[in-house]
């Protein structure tokens, strides 16, 4: 008989979207992980058509502290959303034009933004630092 832990099964899939996300947002805003830094991103941005230099910062702001919020289970909702509203920014301003599968496609900003979805619905589980549904 197949034990269900929704708890061990949320955590888990905090770990791997939060690590992602601080690993891309520091490749960002600090130039970790091989990352070309904010120059290169703003000039990435730039390239495809945003030149708001505010929103690049937020950007990459949403993907690292969104990221590190998804991972501890700090208001995980909230990080999530954060993490979400890049998703879409990605799905439908860069990937959506060339199709579903990679390698530049939206399956994977799709994918990680359904992930998204689920913490936002499913909560951050038992294994978290602060959930945000002690606010309600």
């Amino acid at each position: 008989m197949i034990m269900h832990r929704p708890d061990l099964a949320l955590f888990i899939v905090r770990l791997v979207l939060g690590s992602t996300f601080i690993a891309h947002g520091a490749q960002k805003l600090f130039g970790w992980f091989g990352g070309e830094g904010m120059h290169g991103f703003l000039g990435y941005l730039a390239s495809i058509g945003i030149t708001n230099h505010i929103l690049g910062y937020l950007a990459a702001a949403c993907e690292f502290v969104g990221g590190l919020m998804v991972l501890t289970g700090f208001a995980t909702e909230l990080g999530a959303c954060a993490i979400l509203a890049n998703m879409l920014v990605a799905i439908f301003l860069v990937h959506a034009k060339h199709g579903y599968f990679l390698p530049n496609g939206m399956e994977y900003s799709l994918n990680l933004a359904l992930l998204c979805v689920a913490l936002i619905f499913g909560g951050s589980g038992a294994y978290a630092v602060w959930d945000v549904r002690n606010l309600f």
